[in-house]
């Protein structure tokens, strides 16, 4: 069997080490060959492969980023696009079936191949920990380390002026970056999407912070809603899904908190240094096990179905399940950070 692999919508850490995982365990477990599809759904379009084998993927766990290259492409827009051209162009390299790695706007473009006809394995690839179906997906790890140490270190400049500092992180439409970063950089309040605040609360908060002598850190994920906001904060367009690119709340707060309390306060958006580096041990071994999983799936003929951690457990679910709906930080979760606000 001749198996495609692709890495499609931003990158993360972890990538790498999926693609060495299935080419390892395809090649031993089922002499599978294995061909790589540049630049994610782009490529499968337009034709795009390289060679994948045991020498290419040496070495491949530690590294970030992606081999293959990636892109926010819509697989159904554009010149040979569409399920019918894709299985012509796959037909015409020989390949049988294809392993898409990806994140909501991947997997969902999967899902919709797959109803066409097209042989599809899915693994879930997203730093923002935003899929149903799977209890952690490969790449947040690395993200929270990172943020955190980025906590960390704001942490000691907002002492040193006494100063608010703000700190953004990713997540889209979910807070579980800025919940978990949040809660091991100790900061003074979480701002997530699905927990809507005033300005009042949020300054109340910091100039608690302040009556006790400390530097007040915020930290706010990039979906976040003021109370009187309608959607989230984007001035940056919509991507090739039609969704909006979000960022820069942090940097509508920070003046709003330096207004209401008299307290200087700073924002720093984290941005792209969240999905850049070397993934995490725990990612590494994460990634790996969800690509020997996925040729599994492969081979088992399970199509349209995404592989899954579940507990420490790794199985196979349907796309469709987990593209259904967001993976959404709790009310019991929130309230547990919430207790150590202010």
């Amino acid at each position: 069997m001749k198996i495609g692999i692709l890495t499609s919508g931003g990158d993360c850490p972890g990538l790498n080490a999926v693609i060495r995982g299935a080419v390892l365990k395809g090649g031993r477990a089922y002499d599978s060959e294995f061909v790589g599809i540049r630049n994610g759904w782009r490529g499968l379009v337009q034709g795009e492969f390289m060679k994948l084998d045991r020498h290419s993927v040496r070495g491949l766990s530690r590294q970030g980023g992606t081999i293959l290259g990636s892109s926010r492409t819509n697989p159904f827009e554009g010149e040979n696009a569409g399920p019918e051209n894709i299985q012509k162009t796959m037909d015409a390299e020989g390949i049988d079936a294809i392993i898409a790695i990806g994140g909501e706007g991947t997997l969902t473009a999967a899902r919709r191949l797959t109803d066409a006809g097209i042989k599809i394995v899915g693994v879930p690839k997203t730093i923002d920990n935003d899929l149903a179906a799977t209890d952690y997906s490969f790449g947040f790890n690395t993200a929270v380390e990172i943020a955190t140490e980025a906590i960390d270190r704001l942490r000691t400049t907002a002492d040193s002026h006494g100063r608010c500092m703000i700190v953004e992180v990713m997540g889209r439409h979910v807070g579980w970056i800025a919940l978990h970063s949040g809660m091991a950089g100790g900061a003074h309040a979480i701002l997530i999407p699905e927990q809507p605040q005033t300005i009042e609360q949020i300054c109340a908060w910091v100039e608690s912070v302040r009556d006790r002598g400390r530097a007040p850190v915020l930290v706010v994920s990039e979906g976040f809603l003021l109370a009187e906001m309608g959607e989230a904060h984007s001035h940056k367009g919509l991507d090739a899904f039609n969704r909006p690119r979000l960022g820069g709340i942090s940097e509508l707060i920070a003046p709003m908190v330096e207004e209401r309390t008299g307290i200087e306060a700073r924002a720093t958006v984290l941005g792209h240094t969240q999905r850049g580096g070397a993934p995490s041990a725990y990612d590494r071994v994460l990634a790996t096990r969800l690509g020997m999983a996925a040729v599994d799936a492969v081979v088992e003929g399970k199509w349209g179905s995404m592989v899954s951690l579940k507990g420490t457990d790794i199985n196979t679910v349907s796309i469709a399940d987990a593209t259904m709906d967001l993976n959404r930080v709790t009310q019991a979760r929130y309230d547990e950070a919430a207790v150590l606000f202010g």
